[in-house]
């Protein structure tokens, strides 16, 4: 269970009641002093100063707790009273058990175990703790209230520092002298900070992608990146055989800002080949025999040159035919043996592989590969 604090204590101007005798009187130290010094003491304190006597700091959110100690059994009372004067009764509550404590004794709220904490939310300033202790319980009926059974804590009836302590001073009117004594503990509750700083996390298709942000490289993409000035920056993430991706992106304080990216293949233009001759289709034979010679001589005699190589035919026909179906020559080598090729076409590429046999055959493979992306 947590408890919200809703207001520190503050220090505001005091003023002087107008009393008689040994009518209590308001200070500008502790809200309402003893005219004289009892036997008994108490001693107030916040967690992150255990002397009572410092100012500590703490932000809105953080937790803390109040703790008081008396030299002899008392019941204790202790009122928070915030800078715009909101008064709240810490003690006794009904989640913090009864407020009597043992000559010795430290009562802390919340006190250890407790299944409850209690948190600071405002308003800024310097705030201002009151314990009041008295050898025989208080009264505080016109004071404070439960007003409902649901209610944790009690309700002062008190708006202000001085109508507590003007509260308090008639509570404590009848009761010798000796019998009561109270001292008071401060802090400031202090602004947060402005969150200046967020994350980003780019997230891509391509392992090994980089991340380029207003002009400094960031490092991999798919990785989350802290403490990044808030503000619009361009972006460019990149990676080899990819399009580069050019934007912008926004980080925003206090939040972690994602970017998915999908890269997308950087296709090479193919290189211009001459077109090829067409020739008729090589039939592979198993021997040499006096038709094919005679066919070569009398094809030789019309062009006027020697007849093309069988092999060379068949690996322009076959790359003519690839490139027909929508295939770009991108690699075309010469072998010992013959010719090989290798033709793109989107995610898919062909080889083919054209090669002079014994016997005067030729032997033409096409072998693809497809690259699927999951």
């Amino acid at each position: 269970m947590k408890t919200t604090l809703s207001a520190a204590l503050a220090l505001t101007a005091a003023s002087v009641l107008s009393t008689a005798g040994a009518q209590p009187r308001i200070s500008a130290q502790s809200i309402i002093v003893n005219p004289v010094t009892p036997d008994l003491s108490v001693n107030v304190q916040v967690d992150r100063d255990a002397s009572g006597a410092q100012n500590p700091a703490y932000r809105v959110g953080d937790g803390i707790t109040v703790s008081a100690t008396v030299n002899r059994d008392a019941y204790v009372y202790l009122f928070n009273v915030d800078p715009s004067g909101v008064v709240d009764q810490i003690l006794p509550n009904r989640l913090g058990g009864d407020n009597f404590v043992r000559a010795g004794a430290t009562k802390s709220f919340p006190a250890p175990g407790d299944n409850f904490r209690y948190t600071i939310a405002g308003p800024t300033g310097q705030n201002k703790v009151l314990a009041l202790a008295s050898l025989t319980p208080l009264n505080l009926g016109e004071l404070s209230s439960f007003k409902t059974q649901q209610d944790q804590f009690a309700t002062v009836n008190a708006k202000t520092q001085a109508g507590l302590a003007q509260a308090l001073s008639i509570v404590v009117m009848p009761l010798p002298q000796n019998s009561w004594v109270s001292d008071t503990a401060f802090y400031t509750v202090a602004a947060v900070n402005p969150v200046t700083t967020g994350s980003l996390f780019i997230g891509t298709n391509v392992v090994g992608a980089t991340v380029t942000l207003g002009g400094q490289r960031l490092g991999s993409a798919n990785v989350t990146y802290s403490n990044l000035r808030a503000g619009t920056f361009p972006v460019r993430v990149q990676a080899r055989g990819y399009r580069d991706h050019v934007g912008s992106v926004t980080i925003r304080p206090g939040s972690v800002t994602t970017v998915n990216i999908d890269l997308t293949q950087q296709i090479t233009a193919p290189v211009p080949q001459p077109r090829p001759v067409p020739v008729p289709p090589v039939t592979p034979v198993g021997s040499a025999t006096p038709v094919l010679d005679f066919i070569g001589s009398l094809l030789g005699a019309v062009a006027g040159t020697q007849m093309q190589d069988p092999a060379r035919s068949a690996y322009d026909q076959k790359v003519a035919d690839l490139q027909r179906q929508g295939y770009a020559l991108q690699q075309s080598v010469t072998t010992p043996s013959g010719f090989q090729g290798v033709l793109v076409k989107g995610a898919s590429s062909v080889t083919v592989t054209v090669e002079r046999g014994a016997g005067r055959t030729v032997r033409v493979n096409v072998s693809e590969t497809t690259t699927y992306q999951y």
